[in-house]
């Protein structure tokens, strides 16, 4: 089966992507938000499409900048639906702007979004398609998947033989970490009955 690690590593638009930032552990506000952005953008689409366009998608919405994209109103809409250098679908748009909402009003139980995916850290992926589905706007089950490969949530970015899964590995990444803690865990069930 193909991989994105077959033809990514040298390609003049995915190199970047795969080598430095696709699977690894992502924290920072500005970063998640993007990736959702534009993992929900690519729905229908090409991820290839979402790279050549993601500056257009950085000064269309402020740099990713959560607080003033949950400030839009409509003259930022009718913008947004106006600017050629993104994707013009309403529904998208609309997502983009109800989902940074959504993430400011997450901060008050959570602190960040990346606080609110941390707490609800491990899940299985149907569980967080459902999470998701439930929190947000536009998410369904491969815009999920995807968004959490992305930033080291869900195993799966690069196969074991890539170099970059090494690196990544050396970060410890939530999905790593998660499956470290259930390997262990029967062995210290045996332990501790002993």
């Amino acid at each position: 089966m193909s991989s994105y690690c077959d033809f990514a590593p040298g390609n003049p638009i995915h190199a970047h992507y795969h080598d430095w930032e696709y699977g690894f552990p992502v924290d920072d506000e500005a970063v998640l938000f993007e990736r959702l952005i534009l993992e929900i953008n690519q729905a229908g689409l090409s991820w290839e499409l979402m790279l050549k366009k993601r500056d257009n998608f950085r000064a269309a919405y402020s740099g990713f900048d959560i607080d003033s994209v949950a400030a839009y109103g409509e003259k930022d809409r009718a913008r947004l639906l106006a600017d050629a250098g993104i994707i013009r679908n309403r529904l998208k748009v609309n997502a983009a702007i109800e989902n940074a909402r959504r993430i400011v009003a997450l901060r008050a139980d959570y602190g960040s979004f990346g606080g609110w995916i941390a707490a609800h850290h491990p899940l299985s992926k149907e569980d967080w398609v459902k999470l998701f589905r439930k929190t947000f706007k536009f998410t369904g089950g491969e815009i999920v998947g995807e968004f959490l490969m992305s930033i080291g949530y869900l195993p799966g970015a690069h196969r074991e033989s890539c170099p970059v899964y090494k690196r990544i590995a050396r970060l410890n990444p939530p999905w790593m970490d998660a499956a470290k803690a259930k390997k262990t865990s029967p062995e210290k069930a045996k332990r501790a009955k002993k």
